[in-house]
């Protein structure tokens, strides 16, 4: 116990830490975005909400510092972290990487991390934005070359992201994967508040997971004295795979009763599919969805 409690203090100090670096005033803009997409990809953001929508609202007005920058790595950055927001980010501060025929730029194609970045940021798009079409089949063309030659990168990076793009990957799976490959060179920062980073997320993904196990070991209990091996047969035992789909959803401690009751919902519900698919007759099932149908949704 006492060997809990002094990592538990280790991580609140740590986030203090982290903290202040996200609220420091005076940092530059490509370093600030570096690190709010590097506590996304870690798993941790949630702990900074207020202060990274402070950040990110401020830097919803700072298209003119960047209308001159031809960083196509923290543009993308930037239009992908404000957008995931909810924030205002146009399109066409990509307008300034295609050349006069409307294509964009061959020297872009051999800037891998800019591509990916690009890439990520083309999930964003909303209907009509014919630029980030545009962005998206490049970026795809010149990844996939690479993804499939001798680039001596981060090839696996580039394989990943093409598989599965950042808006289509589990928050708490990304964060496993990220701090195994999380580099402390690849960011604007000191070694230290790097390493303090890492320290805390890994810190962090521990006791939320030690949380999430505690939850799964209730449910289960739950799903036990419910005695579904004996009374429903024919049922699917697949309680793990309901409260992994909830918690793909809402990992966050805050959400800790929400997922326990809808992890029992959904997996009641799975019982009455099973009922229907693999037990009832359908003289059976016709009372039984018209009583189901009856069903009166109080608002």
């Amino acid at each position: 116990m006492g060997g809990l409690l002094t990592f538990e203090v280790e991580h609140e100090e740590l986030k203090e830490t982290v903290r202040k670096m996200v609220t420091t005033a005076g940092s530059a803009v490509d370093q600030k975005l570096r690190l709010i997409d590097a506590l996304q990809h870690l798993g941790v953001s949630y702990h900074f909400e207020s202060e990274i929508e402070d950040e990110l609202l401020n830097m919803s007005s700072t298209t003119d510092l960047l209308s001159d920058s031809n960083d196509l790595n923290s543009i993308a950055i930037w239009f992908r972290l404000l957008r995931q927001q909810g924030l205002h980010a146009s399109a066409d501060i990509f307008g300034k990487f295609k050349e006069g025929e409307g294509n964009f730029k061959v020297s872009l194609a051999s800037d891998v991390p800019s591509l990916l970045s690009l890439y990520e940021a083309c999930f964003l798009a909303i209907p009509g934005e014919d630029i980030l079409d545009q962005a998206l089949a490049f970026a795809t063309q010149h990844l996939g070359s690479y993804a499939s030659s001798n680039y001596s990168g981060n090839k696996e990076e580039v394989r990943f992201a093409l598989l599965r793009p950042i808006r289509k990957r589990l928050p708490r799976l990304e964060a496993r994967r990220y701090i195994d490959t999380f580099n402390m060179d690849d960011h604007q920062s000191s070694k230290e508040n790097s390493a303090s980073l890492l320290r805390f997320a890994q810190l962090d993904f521990n006791i939320v997971q030690r949380l999430h196990q505690e939850e799964l070991r209730e449910i289960q209990q739950w799903w036990v004295d419910l005695d579904v091996a004996t009374n429903f047969k024919y049922a699917r035992d697949r309680i793990a795979e309901c409260y992994l789909w909830v918690m793909g959803m809402y990992f966050e401690p805050k959400y800790s009763q929400g997922r326990r009751l809808l992890t029992k919902l959904i997996a009641v519900m799975s019982l009455g599919d099973d009922t229907y698919d693999n037990y009832a007759t359908y003289e059976e099932l016709v009372p039984f969805t018209e009583a189901i149908e009856r069903y009166v949704i109080i608002h």
